[in-house]
């Protein structure tokens, strides 16, 4: 009796799947959702679970009664972009926001391209950008909410808006930094000041060492953006060390580390290949630099992965995966 199976491709299966990988995304998360929690107590709380449950719910309406498919809330996708949503936001945040934040990311960016691994731009960074263009003050009230901790810190602008705003005031960087008595180990344990997700980036380190040793994801783009931030930022501050900051103030401050570890290494807004993910990562931190340095805006690493979102097909393109059994 023949034995031989034939079946459609693939024929190597993985013990993996999506709803692993998400999990293990949520658990690479959990570090800085502890220490957001921790530092700014109920408001990170509610923030996280309006968030959560409300992308869950938009999926599961939007897949049951507009798709009429079966549900795909069990991927896991859905709560992670809740919990990313919710870290990309002020503390201080009113919950409506996040509502309107979750519904944007899962109804429109998400849900309007047919779902997981069909949407172009990464859900949680495009309902970032829709929110601070359509929610300015609620998106920029930096006020540090009570948290469980006691924590000696003043509250207000970002260390980069404070920045900014003194550059422009012909301040130099020295003064600056004296005056609002910055140092880089507060950068990495207690960033206060910023969104929810931001805090630590220690936490942050963590995570992205927790999703390396699982290998959910590649260090080519993280490493690429740290890098380009790290040279360009670099050459500037040696040019004019008193008008632009250095590499270690621009990799630590803001929303560069979770920015190029949980949302740049996004599976499907990011370029197949590992050639065609550096260009993008290169592409994230020259847009991070150029809109910080010469931009409106004190941040810009949303805007700048949003835009890289839009060149990855061009990416894929020019930089395609090498077929399987070619050499």
């Amino acid at each position: 009796m023949n034995k031989l199976l034939v079946s459609p491709s693939p024929h190597i299966h993985a013990d993996i799947s999506t709803s692993r990988i998400m999990r293990d995304v949520v658990i690479a998360l959990l570090p800085s959702v502890i220490v957001s929690i921790l530092f700014y107590g109920w408001s990170s709380v509610i923030l996280l679970a309006v968030s959560v449950v409300t992308c869950i719910l938009v999926e599961y309406l939007v897949t049951r009664y507009l798709m009429k498919v079966p549900s795909t809330i069990g991927d896991w996708s859905a709560a992670v972009t809740g919990v990313l949503l919710a870290l990309n936001l002020p503390p201080a945040c009113p919950w409506w926001v996040a509502v309107v934040g979750a519904i944007f990311a899962i109804g429109v960016v998400k849900m309007t391209f047919g779902g997981l691994g069909q949407n172009l731009f990464n859900p949680a960074i495009a309902a970032r950008v829709f929110l601070l263009v359509s929610f300015p003050v609620a998106m920029t009230n930096w006020a540090r909410p009570a948290g469980f901790i006691n924590v000696d810190a003043t509250s207000g602008a970002t260390l980069l808006g404070v920045v900014k705003e003194g550059l422009e005031k012909g301040d130099t960087l020295g003064k600056i930094f004296e005056t609002n008595d910055f140092s880089y180990l507060q950068s990495l344990f207690i960033n206060i000041g910023g969104s929810a997700g931001e805090i630590s980036a220690l936490a942050i380190l963590i995570g992205f060492v927790y999703l390396l040793a699982r290998k959910v994801i590649r260090p080519h783009i993280t490493l690429s953006i740290w890098a380009t931030i790290f040279v360009f930022s670099g050459i500037f501050w040696l040019i004019d060390p008193e008008h632009f900051t250095d590499p270690l103030f621009n990799l630590l401050t803001g929303g560069v580390l979770l920015g190029s570890v949980f949302m740049a290494t996004d599976y499907v807004t990011s370029p197949m290949s590992a050639k065609g993910g550096i260009v993008f990562g290169v592409g994230i931190g020259l847009l991070t630099m150029l809109i910080r340095y010469f931009g409106s805006y004190p941040e810009g690493v949303s805007f700048a992965i949003l835009i890289m979102n839009s060149v990855v097909p061009l990416i894929n393109k020019a930089f395609k995966q090498k077929k399987y059994g070619r050499a």
